[in-house]
């Protein structure tokens, strides 16, 4: 029996943990879903819930499953690189960063979402300690824990493709990606 549940834990035939927050770490229905939210005690991820915020320009969509993107806009692209970076060399004095992601999706549960993921779960401590309670951008961050730790099942293939019948409003995570040149310097 034991088994049986461990092996389902996390899936759609899981009928009490809810499947999205465990591999999303955000769930569309929120405080309304008729499954468990499991917020982790520890994690070597963290996400800073709604840190970032898109400049207008890539926010106007002309329907909702528009695939525009902040490459598709110059100015938008140089705003959301200055962002990562400035975002990336302050989480990396916490520690070394395995992976940091930022979501494109538009659905309240997910927008503006970043989440980092740490090469040990001291250094998310350590990040999650110092980054609760602080401003950015004249916004207070919320930082906690998240149940992500593989973010190839978190992604939207699809959205990686130009294909996401959703949009923005797809639950699965819409990653966006810093320029090459960013990259390269990070």
């Amino acid at each position: 029996m034991a088994d049986r549940l461990a092996s389902i834990h996390g899936t759609e035939q899981d009928r009490v943990n809810c499947p999205f927050y465990f591999k999303v770490g955000a769930c569309r229905h929120g405080d309304r879903c008729s499954r468990q939210h499991n917020k982790p005690l520890f994690s070597q991820t963290v996400l800073l819930n709604h840190m970032y915020q898109a400049p207008n320009s890539t926010t106007v969509q002309t329907g909702p499953t528009s695939m525009g993107t902040a490459a598709d806009d110059v100015p938008a692209q140089e705003h959301f690189d200055d962002f990562f970076e400035e975002v990336y060399e302050e989480l990396e004095s916490f520690g070394r960063i395995e992976e940091l992601n930022v979501c494109a999706n538009l659905g309240d549960h997910m927008i503006g979402n970043v989440y980092v993921k740490y090469e040990e779960e001291e250094m998310a401590e350590k990040a999650l300690t110092a980054l609760n309670g602080r401003f950015y951008a004249g916004r207070l961050i919320m930082a906690e824990y998240s149940p992500v730790t593989d973010f190839r099942e978190s992604r939207c293939r699809q959205y990686e493709e130009s294909s996401c019948k959703y949009g923005g409003h797809c639950n699965f995570m819409h990653i966006k990606r810093p320029s090459r040149d960013v990259a390269k310097r990070l």
